[in-house]
């Protein structure tokens, strides 16, 4: 003989169970920008690192040759692995003072991402294209 399921022998109903998948799904909208922020914002460490790097080498190459470069490839500098930037010197009129730029697009929108560094050593970020709230 077959027995019939108790009332306390029940599972989610239909309603316990979308109530759950909006939670999800309002923490998920919640948690993904954030992510995608932190994540691009990750990636702009690879400008700044590299900068750094081109400002050593420019410190080197004036210590050999009394003069700054306006040319990259002087430098035998170049970028780790795959690089999410471009590399360049600019303002490099009188050879005494330089400004290497780094510039990408780090999260496939229309902004780039603009990073420079002087002589002097001053960072900035010219062009932020990681969106903050």
């Amino acid at each position: 003989m077959r027995m019939c399921c108790k009332k306390n022998d029940r599972g989610f109903t239909l309603i316990e169970l979308m109530i759950v998948v909006a939670v999800v799904g309002i923490l998920a909208a919640l948690a993904i920008p954030n992510f995608l922020r932190f994540q691009a914002k990750s990636k702009q460490t690879e400008a700044q690192v590299n900068l750094r790097s081109i400002y050593a080498s420019q410190n080197t190459y004036f210590a050999e040759h009394d003069t700054y470069t306006a040319a990259i490839t002087n430098l035998e500098w170049e970028p780790e692995g795959t690089a999410r930037y471009q590399y360049t010197i600019m303002d490099n009129a009188d050879t005494a003072h330089y400004t290497a730029q780094a510039s990408g697009n780090i999260d496939n929108d229309a902004t780039r991402d603009v990073w420079s560094i002087t002589k002097a050593c001053v960072l900035d970020n010219t062009t932020n294209d990681v969106t903050t709230p």
